[in-house]
């Protein structure tokens, strides 16, 4: 058994939830308390209900997720959101939350891992949200193709293609999860990396001549959390699970 608040603190250090800027409706840090104390940790890139519900039948008493409970803002307490609320106390399941601090973490971040994972070595840093950057920039030296099937192995899953680009792939652009409407940024670059984009994404990046990549929102976002994870059970000696519940989007 371990002390909720031993770990809220050392996931508020490590990931430097004071310091990082985030959406108002992320609310980084600890969303939801229980009695005090944790025996089993789940993992997963949303607090949705059914993934809240996976975790109370788990018998998790702290569940982390990337994806919080608060981001419409302030809202009724009824409905689903209700029943997020009332399920979760009832079970005595706490949640933690962390969104762009887990982004944008060196090691643990959701970036750094997926760039590890397709053989990019990081040169930097690039797309600034409010004076924080929020994407990488790196090297490789792979065809478009080798680099779509990379991103494949590594999200198991499919990747969007734009092959707008030349077709040796030397300089990327990765910022994880929602990224893609921000193409624009990757000017100058063989490819950009995201999990999703809106249309205009696409005709965007012909016009650019840059190659996007899209690979999945939820695919882009399980690194980090898994990641938290293993960090947690090797740090608190607790048993931690992973539960994925993949949108396909």
């Amino acid at each position: 058994m371990t002390a909720l608040a031993d770990i809220a603190r050392f996931l508020d250090s490590e990931l430097r939830i004071a310091e990082i800027p985030d959406y108002s409706g992320a609310v980084n840090g600890l969303q939801l308390q229980n009695d005090g104390n944790v025996t089993r940790v789940a993992s997963a890139v949303d607090a949705s209900l059914p993934v809240i519900r996976k975790a109370i039948a788990a018998g998790a008493d702290l569940l982390v997720v990337h994806h919080g409970m608060f981001w419409q803002g302030a809202q009724p307490l009824t409905g689903a959101f209700y029943k997020k609320i009332h399920e979760a106390m009832k079970a005595n399941l706490a949640i933690y939350s962390a969104h762009l601090p887990l982004d944008v973490h060196p090691q643990w971040g959701n970036n750094f891992l997926l760039a590890e994972a397709i053989g990019m070595t990081p040169t930097g840093t690039f797309l600034p949200y409010k004076g924080q950057a929020v994407g990488l920039t790196g090297e490789i030296d792979v065809t478009r193709e080798e680099l779509q099937q990379r991103l494949q192995a590594a999200v198991d899953g499919p990747v969007l293609i734009c092959p707008a680009g030349q077709e040796q792939i030397r300089s990327i652009g990765l910022c994880t999860g929602g990224a893609g409407s921000e193409v624009a940024a990757a000017a100058g670059l063989d490819a950009f990396i995201s999990g999703e984009g809106p249309h205009w994404s696409y005709a965007m990046a012909e016009e650019m001549g840059v190659n996007l990549f899209l690979a999945g929102h939820y695919a882009t976002e399980t690194f980090g959390v898994r990641k938290l994870g293993e960090v947690l059970a090797a740090c608190f000696g607790i048993e931690v699970l992973f539960l994925d519940h993949p949108t396909g989007l």
